[in-house]
């Protein structure tokens, strides 16, 4: 939970606005998705995320792996429009998300509206006071999400389970495949790359939001 009483220029602050795709035309998919991010990141989050709009939903974290776990979520289920946020907050934080505000939440959902118009994975970023960074963002987590879409079901199967800590052999004594067929998996997958890539956009993630606070700071001194 962020404290204080002016806005934010320290701590990492992330705000995800996701907007479901052909809600008129498709059953819910808000309430499905905010159970799965409670679930998953229930104490990562600085608030509970909530379901802003008919079929929007927000969450804020002040964590970047949450925000970008988030974000890979909800493109795996497919349906969403998601825009990251990256900046300040006014604090302390509202009651709710929705009661919360600041420049992070009007990034957010200049993100969104940017994700709409998205030819590719409908994901936009976008970094409080930087344009380059909102950009190089976007970009390299979309990669991410293009690399994840065309993971079969058989890739995710191996996917999921490294992501629980089995080992090779223990995966394929599960599913009942020789360790080779494994390995063959896993890296038609991408999973190595993923793994690469992952603690990469962190990094560049909390590098940004450092950014976006210094900025506001030396714009309010």
């Amino acid at each position: 939970m962020i404290l204080g009483n002016q806005v934010s220029t320290l701590d990492p602050v992330f705000v995800i606005t996701a907007d479901q795709v052909g809600s008129r035309t498709a059953s819910d998919r808000v309430d499905s998705a905010l159970a799965t991010i409670t679930a998953h990141r229930q104490d990562l989050l600085s608030l509970p995320p909530e379901r802003t709009a008919g079929d929007e939903l927000q969450c804020l974290t002040a964590d970047a792996g949450a925000a970008l776990g988030i974000v890979c979520d909800l493109a795996r289920a497919g349906g969403w429009s998601i825009g990251m946020g990256i900046g300040t907050v006014r604090t302390p934080l509202g009651a709710t998300t929705r009661a919360s505000t600041g420049a992070a939440f009007i990034a957010a959902r200049e993100a969104v509206e940017r994700a709409r118009r998205s030819p590719g994975p409908r994901l936009g970023v976008v970094v409080e006071g930087s344009d380059r960074l909102s950009q190089d963002l976007e970009g390299l987590i979309a990669v991410t999400l293009l690399l994840r879409e065309r993971r079969t079901i058989a890739g995710w199967a191996v996917a999921d389970l490294l992501a629980q800590g089995l080992t090779q052999r223990e995966i394929a004594e599960r599913i009942g495949i020789t360790p080779q067929a494994v390995s063959q998996r896993t890296l038609a997958a991408g999973v190595r790359s993923e793994r690469q890539a992952v603690p990469a956009l962190i990094r560049l993630l909390r590098d940004a939001d450092r950014r976006a606070s210094a900025e506001t700071g030396r714009i309010g001194s």
